[in-house]
């Protein structure tokens, strides 16, 4: 973990109200691992929001490794002042970002069959986690839920091998309804599962999880917000039903096994 100010390389919206942020980092997160976070400091208040804003936590989306820097990409939300803040940046300009942060997925590569879940702009890490395991010669399968086309992961950004299945409320992309119903008819295929969401579509999956194929795991990928990222401000805390006490989502996850979550 280390504090630093990472210069912008390039910050474009992507889809609907989602932006990607392009970041040069040093050597510092060249052992970062899919599902880790930063705390990415979003400048002063706008004017009619006095209060000072905090760190915004913010999951890698992708990594690139190159001889001398590191290329790491944010996908983002504008929800408010100081996502907006930060779809203003422009190449050059500095962020003081704290990272990498927390635990992130833990792939069983014994395993070949991975199916990934992704809710709303929860898809961010696992974009990158889809690279690392394609990269390791894993089958992946990544579904994509949101509540209209506005909010889907264009697929041409995905790698080809990568199965693509997208779910919407309304109907105007793939699949209509909620991610947990292909989940259901991809179960069977998979031998691990990983997800990042709201917290009600974990628990959705996991119940589904539990009548299809208990045998299999399900990682899930916390959201929560944070006003350190270290286990200082307790701001991130969750009472997991196996865990025998409070978790912290910073430092104890962002991922936690569904199991631990729900029972």
């Amino acid at each position: 973990m280390n504090k630093s100010n990472l210069i912008v390389l390039d910050n474009v919206r992507l889809y609907g109200t989602t932006h990607l942020i392009w970041l040069q980092a040093g050597n510092g997160y060249r052992s970062a691992l899919p599902g880790q976070f930063m705390m990415v400091t979003c400048g002063d208040s706008e004017a009619g929001y006095p209060d000072p804003l905090l760190g915004r936590a913010m999951s890698i989306y992708r990594l690139e490794l190159h001889d001398d820097y590191v290329r790491l990409g944010i996908l983002y939300d504008v929800v408010g002042v100081g996502t907006r803040w930060l779809s203003k940046r422009s190449p050059g300009d500095a962020l003081e970002v704290l990272g990498p942060l927390g635990n992130g997925f833990k792939p069983d590569l014994s395993l070949r069959n991975m199916l990934l879940v992704g809710g709303g702009i929860g898809i961010a890490p696992l974009i990158w986690l889809s690279d690392w395991l394609t990269d390791r010669g894993a089958a992946v399968a990544l579904i994509a839920g949101a509540r209209s086309i506005q909010g889907i992961f264009p697929k041409e950004l995905l790698r080809p091998e990568v199965e693509f299945i997208s779910v919407t409320e309304d109907g105007t992309l793939g699949q209509k309804g909620l991610v947990t119903e292909p989940y259901r008819q991809l179960l069977s295929w998979s031998d691990q599962s990983f997800a990042c969401g709201p917290d009600p579509m974990f628990e959705a999956l996991h119940s589904v999880l539990l009548d299809v194929s208990p045998s299999t795991e399900l990682q899930a990928l916390l959201e929560a917000r944070m006003a350190c990222g270290f286990g200082v401000c307790y701001s991130c805390a969750v009472f997991p039903k196996n865990a025998g006490g409070v978790k912290l989502v910073c430092t104890d996850g962002p991922m936690i096994n569904s199991r631990t979550l729900y029972g």
